[in-house]
């Protein structure tokens, strides 16, 4: 099994594959946005933690910057009916720390914002990772709502909000993340200014 690589990076592709090559063997990883962004130039070194798929029929590689991004991968492709691409869109979407407080809090609006993942999707992923991502780090029982700048239900109103007017996953994630107002109205307006900057 293969754990991590470091070597130079020869080739990166915008939908998320890469290249790294070591000792001569160019080895390819799926990422995910957020890591596709954090590694080097090509031509330079580069170093991710690997999770090693391995099936009956094939062997996939898929890369993450961080030790605990991959361990959250590990757990999320864990539950019921999540595979590695959902897992990958997951954590394109709510990093570690979001993702364990999303589940800790049962914010189901928050898992609702990948990309593929329904109501009861959402549900079933909460219900199945509260004892996984206590696996992971050992703390998701220990958040509490000073953990993050806001309530989860005015998150959650105001993802709403913002979904509804027709606005994207990935624009709603960075217009809520950090907000520190305490009423709804006060973050929707905190969101929307954000969006038109």
């Amino acid at each position: 099994m293969i754990g991590s690589l470091r070597g130079m990076l020869i080739d990166r592709e915008p939908e998320g594959e890469i290249v790294i090559e070591v000792s001569g063997v160019g080895y390819r990883v799926f990422v995910n946005p957020r890591t596709l962004v954090d590694l080097p130039d090509v031509g330079s070194e580069a170093f991710v933690h690997i999770h090693h798929q391995i099936r009956e029929d094939s062997q996939q590689l898929y890369g993450f910057a961080t030790l605990a991004e991959r361990k959250c991968f590990e757990s999320v492709i864990g539950a019921h009916g999540v595979g590695p691409a959902l897992g990958m869109a997951v954590l394109a979407t709510l990093p570690p720390d979001e993702l364990r407080y999303a589940v800790a809090t049962d914010d189901v609006d928050a898992l609702c914002l990948v990309p593929g993942v329904g109501k009861k999707t959402a549900q079933r992923m909460v219900l199945e990772l509260k004892n996984r991502l206590e696996l992971v780090e050992g703390e998701a029982s220990e958040f509490s709502a000073s953990s993050v700048a806001a309530t989860p239900s005015a998150l959650s109103d105001v993802r709403e909000a913002l979904s509804q007017m027709g606005f994207g996953s990935d624009e709603i994630r960075r217009a809520v993340d950090g907000l520190e107002a305490e009423d709804t109205s006060t973050m929707l307006r905190e969101a929307l200014q954000r969006m038109s900057r």
